[in-house]
């Protein structure tokens, strides 16, 4: 699917307050913390330096605070003018929503000790479901028509990179994450900046 799409830069917002406290964002938002500025800041600095631009660019954005704040860094720094999509909005965590890690735990136990964020994720109650989310992402993709960059949060990123790279749901796993890094997909190829 790569080779039919232009070049994409998807950003993770920078850290928030409740990533920190290991809490569970999902439609709800909190402010960026000093580091998460910081985040934003070096991130909007990488596209600059690679050209980007309002002449060949996009800027899209989700609508949740933390993504918005984020692009405002990436608007100042190379000149293109954001956009909201709804669709970019992060994965809903359903009853966990506003939950510490740990509050979760204590009322919804992990099924196995070493279980991963996927399996997380998967299991939360009235969430989104990942095939819901997944073609959530597909829709994205079909309105992509020139080099794109797209701010967004930590699952949507990791759904959306998945999808685009044509790989599967089962793939989730395989496509790496990270605060503060901008993720580069050129020609079939997918590269973490």
């Amino acid at each position: 699917m790569t080779e039919q799409l232009p070049d994409l830069y998807i950003l993770r917002h920078g850290e928030t307050l409740w990533n920190l406290e290991e809490r569970m964002q999902g439609g709800l938002d909190s402010a960026l913390t000093e580091k998460g500025h910081a985040q934003a800041q070096r991130m909007a600095e990488v596209l600059r330096t690679r050209g980007v631009g309002p002449e060949g660019f996009d800027l899209w954005t989700s609508p949740k605070g933390r993504a918005v704040e984020t692009a405002r860094y990436v608007q100042e720094a190379t000149g293109l003018v954001a956009r909201i999509d709804e669709d970019l909005r992060e994965i809903s965590v359903g009853d966990w929503v506003g939950l510490s890690k740990a509050e979760i735990e204590a009322k919804w136990p992990a099924p196995k000790p070493d279980e991963d964020f996927v399996d997380f994720y998967a299991r939360a109650p009235n969430g989104d479901s990942f095939e819901a989310f997944w073609d959530r992402m597909g829709g994205v993709i079909a309105r992509i028509k020139r080099p794109t960059v797209i701010v967004t949060h930590g699952m949507t990123s990791r759904f959306l990179r998945t999808r685009v790279l044509g790989l599967g749901l089962k793939d989730l796993r395989v496509v790496e994450g990270g605060q503060g890094a901008v993720f580069h997909i050129t020609k079939g190829k997918h590269f973490k900046l």
